[in-house]
């Protein structure tokens, strides 16, 4: 047989594995450890395929299945909905990132471009690369060459399209009527329905994974100079200088007029005619934070067309953006500011803390940016900003923000302060063992919500498959458990 269609075969046996593991593993929620163990399956057989054709390896960033074994781990840890979203980043960003990148730039070496291209090859590979397989890869007239081949391939293709169509027909013709349904199950023993949802999640991971395996044997066809010849136009420093020029006119203006409003906080509020908490800290905050997000695509666009044969034009540009930068510096630290005063007044929330931790990442990049590529280095910089944006997703995770914000909230309700005990009572497990602690210390009415809404979400008597295991969710459940007695008895709710 053709290298090309045992490679194909390769492609097709790992991705009916991970078919059958998807069935196995996902379909029981919430995901934890079988989020982590089908990863783990998914970078064993890329490894596996790997070895058997040494010529692919050489241009897969295979250390990029790190990130993506450590972010799978992380589902069995935390609990946090947000947390699992960014670690379903995380292990996208790495799994399209072990691609060969256009030009088969090293990936520390990249640029955003190539990190752009990456992302959108690997997504239409995944979604197609599997018809590839069948329709291009394999040359099923080779098997059918074999003695044996023939007969099997006609017996297995008519089968696998015999198959779609008898289950959903027969799931159609069992709900219209009730005795044609008892009439199968009796006698096939078999249910239609859950079949149909069986052969759905095995056909979409199966086929995920297939277009993925052969991106990464059978490479993705890209020009290899794709990212080093687009360009669609070039600028010269008059145009990016009044553009960087007029903005840091428009930035500083902003920091001289608002200063007294920017760094004035709870004295500002309480003697300005008509002006909250809520519309000082909280509008304010949002607009920052939008302001320090679209300065830096804007930096590194204009940093991108402009024509650097001159080096004075170059110094130009880094004086102008190093500016914005600094300037920026001073906005976002209002920002801060006024995220701060907002807490103080109202408590903490998921919103207000990720937006803050989406503030220190920006802080980073900036620094990063001014780094590299106001000094002549940017194709390190898309690099450096993904660790960043790793490391911050690390770090959220041993902070434990559910944890942080119920402790916040919680002291508050200890000393009499504003308390939202129905948004604290609906943080997720990662908070539970916080919560738990603290409930002596609040007033009858709110440890009775408290406590009822625990006994509730996490009954002490409860069970759990062991494909949904979640460090966080087992020390809440133990917490219940231990204090169920007290739970209960603040509850209202009679003993179980």
């Amino acid at each position: 047989m053709s290298e090309s269609t045992v490679v194909g075969l390769r492609v097709m046996a790992g991705a009916a594995v991970m078919g059958i593991l998807g069935d196995l593993l996902l379909r029981q929620g919430p995901w934890g450890l079988n989020i982590f163990l089908w990863l783990a399956a998914l970078v064993a057989i890329l490894t596996v395929l790997l070895r058997l054709q040494p010529a692919a390896a050489s241009g897969v960033n295979r250390w990029m299945m790190l990130p993506v074994l450590a972010f799978g781990a992380c589902f069995a840890w935390r609990a946090s909905v947000p947390l699992k979203l960014m670690d379903a980043l995380g292990v996208l960003v790495a799994l399209a990132l072990a691609s060969p990148l256009p030009g088969r730039v090293r990936i520390h070496l990249a640029g955003l471009f190539h990190y752009f291209v990456a992302a959108v090859t690997a997504c239409f590979l995944t979604a197609a690369g599997t018809l590839a397989v069948i329709f291009k890869d394999i040359r099923w007239k080779e098997l059918s060459n074999e003695g044996w081949g023939r007969p099997t391939l006609a017996i297995g293709r008519g089968v696998a399209l015999a198959l779609p169509p008898l289950l959903v027909f027969g799931v159609l013709l069992m709900s219209a009527d009730p005795v044609f349904e008892h009439l199968v199950q009796g006698s096939l023993h078999v249910n239609f329905r859950r079949l149909l949802i069986h052969a759905l999640v095995i056909a979409f991971c199966g086929w995920i994974v297939g277009g993925y395996l052969r991106g990464k044997l059978i490479g993705n066809g890209l020009p290899q100079e794709l990212a080093q010849t687009f360009r669609p136009l070039s600028l010269g420093v008059f145009e990016v200088g009044i553009v960087l020029g007029l903005v840091d006119c428009l930035f500083l203006a902003f920091v001289a007029v608002q200063v007294r409003y920017l760094f004035g906080g709870a004295s500002i509020v309480g003697i300005t005619p008509g002006l909250t908490y809520a519309e000082y800290a909280r509008r304010g905050f949002i607009e920052l934070v939008m302001v320090a997000a679209l300065v830096l695509p804007l930096l590194l666009a204009l940093h991108w067309l402009l024509r650097k044969e001159n080096p004075r034009h170059a110094r130009i540009f880094s004086m102008l953006a190093g500016t914005q930068i600094l300037l920026l510096f001073v906005i976002m630290a209002s920002a801060v500011q006024r995220m701060r005063l907002y807490t103080e007044q109202f408590g903490l929330t998921e919103q207000r803390l990720y937006a803050s931790a989406f503030m220190a990442w920006l802080a980073v990049v900036f620094v990063w940016f001014a780094a590299t590529v106001l000094r002549g280095r940017r194709e390190r910089f898309a690099f450096g900003a993904m660790l960043a944006g790793f490391l911050l997703i690390a770090t959220l995770h041993a902070a434990n923000p559910d944890s942080l914000i119920a402790r916040t909230n919680l002291a508050r309700g200890a000393e009499g302060r504003r308390f939202d005990v129905r948004y604290v009572s609906g943080l997720s497990a990662d908070a539970v063992p916080d919560l738990v602690a603290c409930l002596p210390k609040l007033n009858q009415e709110n440890s009775r919500i408290l406590a009822a809404t625990i006994l509730k979400r996490w009954p002490p008597n409860g069970s759990r498959d062991w494909r949904t295991w979640n460090w966080s969710l087992r020390r809440a459940e133990k917490s219940v458990q231990s204090h169920a007695a007290m739970l209960q008895q603040m509850s209202g709710e009679p003993h179980l």
